[in-house]
């Protein structure tokens, strides 16, 4: 028996057969203690019967005397308890035939054949009792009427008590015989129980010791080896001993920690394979990054460079127009007015520098070298020169720019260029991004706070306003063109930057009419207010 399954089966087998054997002993105990039950209840049934059938006769004899006593008594009642007598005997009867026919044992039947004449007594006893009290009640004289019943009372007893007492008897026997055959059977069963149960345990024992035991030791030894395996001990085998499933196992786990050191061989040269190729991937990024910091450096450098080389050619061009200014004043004879052409060109010059300017600023904004130069300025002062600078785009645009200054001016702590700077950006994608643009606003007003006075700056215009995402348009180099136009992507970037570094905030919203609104919170100084300027106080510049 080389094989796990005929092994199992054998254990399977005698688990069954086990089983079988103790359901039979339990069915056959089980049959044993019915019957023994059964007799028991039947004489016990019978005991009450014969008790029922001798008040039965008591009821009898008195209904005869009541019936001898009383001439004018109906005959009824002495019918009727004469019925009673009749059934009770036939249900001793019928509890005897059924006692006979559920029975094989012959003793049995020997014991009702007894018991049947007691029984036939009685009803001899019964019916001779029946024919005296008739011939009693035809006697006339009262005597002998009563010597007449007396006597067959006495009759009567003497033929019905013995008989009922040895009936009974034998039933009280009966009930004894039971109860000492069901306490026999109880030792008997309790004997083949331990029996069987010793039997039994061996049998597992053996079972154990020649199936399971060894079973079990060889699934522990491959249990072991398999947490050695996934230990990282790729080296564990174990000996091929049966050739049965579990041997089988132990090959097929053999061939698996082989395949596995191999797995890992090749697993632990891809890892350096690909480490190599990472460290190469790495160094290859890193130069990339560091070209791409060359790239960023040059285009810093070429700001510079062109805001440098672009501001000192405006220089000596603003210089050349004031001589020539000069120089055509003090000319003799008729002199040629060239006064508004150099306006022009200086206006057109000064301009051209501060977009240089600008652009120094940017390219200094993107290195990190802005230095803000902070003072008590006029914010209608600064508001004023972004609108000036706006205006001829604004005009060219055919853009209505208006400046509204509010009631007073406010003083502020700022550097007046950069803030002009972010106004006149604002203005510029208002007028380069809003599609259908026809009026652009700019309003300044104060609000008290618990943190102190506060100057507000709002750019308001009535194109198409800001997308629902507002917000994202302060990412620097953030493209969301509402015309098409492309543009640099940093105004706003710009703007945010240069306000919170004033310790104010800007924030994106929609104007009244639909369009879109920029609001510029600053803190303004602890005198606040400037004198009023003189002027009306609205300033329109450029055309709608």
């Amino acid at each position: 028996m080389r094989s796990l399954r005929v092994r199992f089966a054998l254990l399977l087998g005698g688990t069954a057969l086990l089983a079988l054997l103790a359901a039979a002993g339990v069915l056959w105990s089980i049959r044993l203690t019915e019957n023994v039950i059964d007799r028991t209840l039947a004489a016990q049934h019978r005991l009450e019967l014969l008790s029922e059938l001798s008040g039965r006769l008591a009821q009898y004899g008195f209904a005869a005397i009541e019936s001898v006593g009383n001439p004018d008594a109906p005959p009824e009642a002495l019918s009727v308890t004469r019925d009673r007598v009749d059934q009770a005997l036939n249900h001793v009867d019928d509890a005897l035939s059924n006692g006979m026919a559920t029975s094989t044992n012959p003793e049995d039947r020997i014991q009702y054949i007894a018991r049947t004449r007691p029984l036939a007594n009685v009803r001899a006893a019964r019916a001779m009792l029946d024919r005296q009290v008739t011939l009693v009640r035809r006697e006339t004289d009262p005597d002998r009427r009563k010597t007449a019943m007396q006597g067959a009372l006495n009759a009567f007893g003497a033929m019905t008590g013995p008989p009922l007492s040895l009936l009974v008897e034998a039933e009280r026997r009966s009930m004894i015989a039971g109860s000492e055959a069901a306490r026999t059977l109880t030792h008997r069963l309790t004997a083949v129980a331990l029996a069987v149960v010793g039997l039994a345990l061996a049998f597992v024992a053996v079972l154990y010791r020649s199936v399971t035991r060894p079973t079990l030791a060889r699934i522990e030894e491959i249990r072991r080896a398999a947490g050695a395996v996934g230990s990282g001990a790729l080296g564990t085998r174990l000996s091929v001993e049966t050739r049965d499933e579990l041997g089988l196992l132990v090959a097929n786990f053999n061939r698996m920690a082989a395949r596995l050191a191999r797995r890992e061989g090749r697993l632990a040269a891809d890892r350096a394979a690909l480490e190599d190729t990472v460290q190469a991937r790495t160094a290859d990024l890193r130069a990339a990054n560091e070209r791409l910091e060359m790239v960023d450096r040059s285009r810093r450098r070429f700001f510079a460079d062109v805001s440098h080389e672009l501001r000192t050619p405006l220089t000596v061009i603003l210089g050349e127009c004031d001589l020539a200014q000069r120089s055509a004043e003090r000319a003799g004879g008729r002199p040629v007015d060239y006064g508004p052409v150099f306006v022009t060109i200086r206006k057109r010059a000064q301009r051209l520098k501060r977009r240089v300017e600008d652009l120094l600023r940017v390219a200094r904004s993107e290195s990190g070298q802005i230095e803000l130069d902070r003072r008590a300025v006029s914010a209608v002062a600064v508001l004023g020169d972004a609108v000036d600078g706006a205006g001829s785009e604004a005009a060219r645009r055919r853009v209505e720019l208006v400046l509204e200054p509010g009631d007073h001016d406010i003083e502020i702590s700022a550097d007046p260029e950069w803030l002009r700077q972010v106004v006149e950006s604002l203005i510029d994608n208002a007028l380069r991004h809003a599609t259908g643009l026809t009026r652009i606003v700019v309003s300044l007003n104060g609000r008290d706070t618990p943190q102190g006075h506060r100057a507000l700056v709002t750019i308001d215009d009535d194109g198409p306003g800001f997308p629902e995402e507002g917000d994202g348009l302060f990412e620097r180099f953030r493209r969301e063109a509402r015309s098409g136009e492309a543009g640099f992507g940093i105004g706003l970037a710009l703007a945010r930057w240069v306000v919170e570094r004033h310790d104010g905030g800007i924030s994106l919203g929609r104007a009244e009419h639909g369009g879109a609104r920029v609001i510029l919170d600053l803190p303004a100084l602890d005198d606040g207010v400037v004198p009023e300027q003189d002027g009306a106080g609205h300033e329109r510049l450029g055309a709608a």
